[in-house]
């Protein structure tokens, strides 16, 4: 074959197949324009959905590998290369990995929902799975959390979003619910008093919603009063705590008894 044939094919081929391949060029050039802006306004309109910014950079790098997979087939196939093989391979790629990764997809969907519906966020104490602690990290698979005493607890995200979630910090109020228990032989409405007195001189707790005191229970060894006083959610183990103390000083120093558990035993002599 001489240099005559292989030129006079050459113009054949480009003059057959060139159009094709210029269209594609072009295709997949206009394409990939047009995918960098559907990006930019998929980033912006997460962005005014206030999305968090770790789960958007995700989004969006997802939409473009979508995006630039349709772009790629679609060019080759105008250029006449048989792309329903490549696409059977690629959905049985996808089918494997998915049933590998089952566990880490049930994670990120976890995770993409609750950063889509925030259940809690940032900074709050919260109690899920069994574990209670301050949120220190949502990420895509994983919720970090950190507990009162300082340790470090990493949750999946798939878990999480299936299940019971408890968020102490979701309003900015809270009811501290209170028991404290007086002896049968001591004056009750005294003791109501002395509770009373305790609330009240309390700057942190509020006068409305009402504070609530009443006798709960009628219990084995003592006489329960339930004290309920609303606060602010961040003065909620202050107040806990200091009323548990002044308490049991106040009772003391009215002579107001405690009760602890205790059982009369008789003996009988038999003759």
């Amino acid at each position: 074959m001489d240099v005559q044939q292989l030129m006079e094919q050459g113009v054949n081929l480009l003059l057959e197949h060139g159009p094709g391949v210029l269209m594609a060029i072009i295709t997949l050039l206009i394409g990939l324009w047009i995918i960098k802006i559907v990006i930019k306004l998929v980033l912006k309109s997460l962005s005014h959905a206030k999305v968090e910014e770790s789960l958007s950079k995700f989004l969006c790098s997802l939409v473009g590998v979508l995006l630039k997979a349709l772009l790629f087939v679609s060019v080759a196939s105008m250029v006449g290369i048989e792309t329903t093989s490549f696409i059977a391979i690629l959905g049985a790629a996808g089918l494997a990995v998915g049933l590998a990764l089952q566990g880490s997809l049930a994670n990120f969907a976890g995770g993409v929902l609750i950063l889509l519906f925030k259940p809690y966020k940032v900074g709050n104490f919260i109690d899920a799975q069994g574990v209670t602690g301050t949120v220190k990290e949502i990420q895509v698979f994983n919720t970090i959390l950190k507990t009162p005493d300082n340790k470090i607890i990493i949750v999946p995200n798939g878990s999480i979003s299936n299940g019971i979630i408890t968020n102490f910090s979701a309003e900015s109020t809270r009811r501290v619910d209170m028991t404290f228990g007086v002896g049968y032989d001591d004056d009750i409405q005294k003791a109501k008093q002395v509770l009373q007195s305790l609330v009240n001189a309390d700057e942190r707790i509020f006068k409305d919603p009402e504070p609530q005191i009443v006798v709960a229970e009628l219990a084995d060894c003592s006489v329960n009063f339930a004290v309920r006083v609303w606060a602010n959610a961040s003065d909620y183990w202050g107040i806990f705590f200091d009323m548990q103390e002044k308490v049991k000083e106040t009772f003391d120093k009215e002579k107001i008894s405690i009760p602890f558990p205790q059982r009369d035993v008789h003996i009988y002599n038999q003759k």
